[in-house]
């Protein structure tokens, strides 16, 4: 099928004079492939100029390898699609705008059934509803349900898909984007929801499995909670050094309560606000005797926190297992206290 700015002379580009359906058709086109990470308004600026810099970085670079190379390789190699028939390349360098050229590599991605296509939904709202639900329901011995659905909501606001709002008609299934390439900003390493891949595009039976299933979508986040938490906090890999200041001498604990109980791994709502509670500020040590401190981040614009239930009250170590899902630094610090609040606010059914 066509695409309605395949035409000679196009130059999509920010500050251009730019037809707006044609930018929103772009937009589109560029949510589906897994490239924008949201908005079809049809304004070109900042987020889409960095989606067509990735892209045309993907058809200049990627093969279809894994960044990380342990998630296997993608279903096709998108630099395959810049051949223009004689041997050469359509892209040729890294600009940010749409020319025809680039425009016939993205007619090429979109026809062809190989390459899979994200997600969208015709009433995000309503699955969005039922994806909360699906995963405040369920029930797991592999890592409690209620430190995932905090996670969740961090993460995506309880978002499975982007509700469209007035002038912005984007349904697409939520992604996020890591740019950990330092000397190569337009190349994108892994695409985030409550998976993540290393490689682009996702194959088929993984946009079916983890990406459009919200429930089967956080199962990936259980099993990587999970070996945090077996791994990262007493070691063997890491140890987490909040947990060794407040409770060095103790084993790995997984919950207080037997598996037999309906609460095992269920009750987090009830021990965070058991647990006592504490203020942070900027400048609160992150854990007892530590150098590292709570402040301002990017990530995080805010280090004032009030009433967060205390980690070290918890008669087990998922507050540092969800800390060590984060990574390290003071960003992970944020996220832990963010989780713990958020254990609060949950309806009593996700926790009890």
């Amino acid at each position: 099928m066509p695409l309605i700015y395949n035409t000679p002379g196009i130059g999509l580009a920010q500050g251009a004079a730019n037809d707006p359906t044609l930018v929103r058709a772009l937009q589109r086109d560029l949510r589906a492939l897994g490239y924008l990470k949201q908005g079809i308004d049809g304004n070109f600026g900042p987020g889409t100029v960095l989606a067509v810099r990735a892209l045309q970085y993907d058809l200049l670079n990627n093969d279809g390898s894994s960044w990380s190379g342990d998630d296997g390789r993608a279903p096709v190699a998108m630099n395959s699609y810049n051949d223009d028939g004689t041997g050469g390349r359509r892209v040729t360098s890294i600009t940010g705008t749409v020319t025809q050229a680039l425009a016939q590599c993205l007619e090429a991605l979109l026809n062809d059934p190989n390459v899979p296509s994200l997600p969208d939904a015709n009433d995000p709202a309503a699955e969005n509803r039922a994806a909360m639900l699906a995963i405040s329901g369920t029930a797991s011995t592999v890592a409690p349900t209620p430190f995932i659905a905090a996670m969740v909501v961090l993460e995506s606001s309880g978002q499975h898909f982007h509700v469209p709002r007035p002038g912005d008609s984007d349904s697409f299934v939520i992604v996020g984007f890591d740019r950990n390439d330092q000397k190569v900003p337009d190349h994108v390493t892994s695409r985030i929801g409550q998976y993540t891949f290393f490689h682009h595009p996702p194959r088929a039976e993984e946009v079916t499995e983890f990406i459009a299933d919200p429930v089967r979508n956080v199962q990936h986040a259980y099993g990587e909670l999970r070996e945090k938490f077996d791994k990262f906090v007493v070691g063997p890999t890491d140890k987490a050094d909040d947990r060794m200041a407040e409770h060095a001498l103790l084993p790995l604990r997984l919950c207080k309560y037997a598996p037999s109980d309906q609460r095992y791994m269920r009750d987090c709502r009830a021990c965070a606000m058991a647990a006592r509670k504490v203020d942070i500020v900027s400048g609160t040590p992150c854990y007892p005797g530590a150098s590292i401190t709570y402040r301002p981040t990017p990530y995080h614009p805010s280090a004032t926190y009030s009433g967060v239930p205390d980690r070290a009250d918890f008669a087990c170590d998922w507050p540092y297992a969800a800390r060590r899902y984060n990574g390290g630094g003071v960003d992970s610090f944020h996220y832990q206290t963010r989780v713990m609040l958020q254990l609060l606010t949950a309806p009593a059914s996700i926790g009890s």
